[in-house]
């Protein structure tokens, strides 16, 4: 072979060798980049090809899937009660994507999810049949907390202490999933430009000021350090209390209030402002910080499994702002889930199971695929002694103080109102919340609560944590006390 037909050659071969690495970069990469863009119809045609597996509450699917007409999207999801369900369930569109649990278990739903598949199915690369979500959410705790909340503009949370179980996530105003099924860019547009932003989940991710309800975090934190031994203590608590290194005087709700000195349990009875700011002053904002981090505050990866927005304990601050956290205020938020988090410890000794609202996700046969309500983690946040003498203290609120709007025959309730300021001094509607815990004293059946509301159509004056959330508490612990 002569030089030229030699060099001819290997160029030749060199082609075919680039032509080759080329064609498997395109199968193998670009390929699966093709395959997984969220523009590529075919991932919709395929995914809508057949009907989707369901969301389970009490044993009963709350989704459904339906045949559409003129389309090449065979089938479209439908919500049974899905306004009182969206919260938990997000939307399934054939246009707009998924979210929350439809988004999170989108391949289980749609039978992609590699779980589902037997060792046939692996070879031949068929697809399985759609499996199911089966949620910890109680219907009768779900339905009285939106019954409850109404019109008001909204969120809470119900969670069973002792097994993390999320009994109800409510949002309101809510929205009809079913609406964005099939890609109505009318309802799309409609829903996102709304004022009143039904589609956000207040339960989960709106994290607001949580006002007074914070100062069971303060008080926690005050009784672990040993600060004060006991909620029956005098405080070193003046009132009227100048915040540091100003001339600002910090006012309670009730000038006649026995704010002065008084013990854990009369300033949280009397939600005095000046014991607990004074109290987050002689802790420190590091011991403060500390003690909000371990009921879950700053947690930036909190899934349930649908991954709740951060509620936050600031850091860097002088000591007037350090007072101001210590009465919920400043940059303190939480999201009712936080505070619900909050009560389901100490109502539990002091222990936190993490919380989640999916039992278990099954195959098409029923076979279980994920078991998380065993094993759940459980951290302890205070000792025994500190979460009784606190649930102590918050029966006292209940019976005796700021939130007696709870009050349940035949039950042991606690909790702790909050009524959080809005805007540049006070100039909006104030935040109105409740948190409590509650046990029947029949069943021994137990919750944990948390209720904000962020709007009402109440006048200003009456905007309070008993007057607006306490109410929303009591229905939602009398549906979950039920024998």
């Amino acid at each position: 072979m002569n030089k030229t037909i030699r060099r001819a050659a290997v160029f030749t071969l060199l082609l075919v060798l680039s032509l080759l690495i080329r064609a498997t970069w395109v199968q193998f990469y670009d390929g699966r980049a093709l395959a997984d863009d969220k523009n590529n119809r075919r991932n919709a045609i395929e995914q809508y090809a057949n009907p989707l597996g369901n969301i389970i509450v009490a044993g009963d699917a709350i989704t459904g899937s339906t045949q559409t007409k003129g389309s090449d999207l065979r089938y479209k999801r439908t919500y049974t009660d899905g306004s009182l369900y969206a919260a938990v369930t997000g939307y399934s569109s054939q246009v707009f994507g998924a979210t929350q649990l439809e988004g999170i278990y989108r391949n289980l739903l749609d039978g992609t999810d590699d779980q589902l598949k037997n060792p046939l199915d692996t070879v031949t690369g068929k697809r399985s049949d759609p499996g199911d979500v089966v949620t910890t959410i109680d219907p009768a705790v779900q339905k009285a907390a939106y019954e409850a909340l109404g019109d008001k503009k909204g969120g809470a949370v119900a969670i069973d202490p002792t097994t993390g179980r999320i009994l109800a996530a409510v949002s309101t105003p809510s929205y009809d999933p079913s609406l964005l099924s099939s890609g109505d860019s009318a309802a799309w547009k409609r829903l996102t430009k709304d004022a009143d932003k039904p589609m956000t989940n207040r339960a989960l991710r709106q994290p607001l000021p949580p006002g007074s309800t914070f100062k069971l975090v303060v008080a926690a934190a005050a009784l672990e350090d040993g600060l004060y031994p006991d909620v029956d203590t005098r405080t070193d608590s003046p009132n009227p209390y100048t915040l540091p290194n100003t001339t600002t005087v910090l006012k309670n709700e009730s000038a006649s209030a026995p704010c002065a000195n008084a013990p854990i349990r009369v300033a949280l009875q009397y939600s005095c402002n000046n014991v607990f700011a004074k109290m987050a002053v002689d802790l420190g904002q590091d011991k403060l910080r500390a003690m909000a981090e371990k009921f879950g505050f700053n947690d930036t990866s909190q899934d349930v499994p649908v991954r709740a927005y951060p509620s936050v304990y600031p850091s860097d601050m002088d000591k007037s702002s350090t007072a101001l956290t210590g009465i919920g205020q400043y940059d303190v938020t939480a999201t009712p889930l936080q505070m619900a988090m909050v009560s389901a410890a100490l109502a539990n000794g002091g222990k936190l199971v993490s919380p989640h609202m999916v039992a278990q996700t099954s195959d098409a046969g029923g076979n279980v695929v994920r078991n998380y309500d065993d094993p759940t983690e459980t951290k302890e946040i205070v000792s025994p002694s500190t979460a009784g003498q606190l649930r102590s203290a918050m029966r006292t609120v209940v019976e005796e103080g700021t939130g007696t709007n709870a009050r349940i025959p035949g039950a042991t309730v606690g909790g702790k109102t909050g009524t959080a300021q809005h805007g540049e001094n006070n100039s909006k509607t104030p935040y109105a919340w409740f948190t409590s815990y509650a046990k029947s004293d029949s069943n021994g059946k137990e919750v944990a609560i948390a209720v904000m509301v962020e709007q009402s159509d109440a006048a200003r004056s009456e905007v309070s944590g008993n007057g607006l959330a306490a109410p929303v508490a009591r229905a939602m612990m009398q549906a979950a006390l039920k024998g």
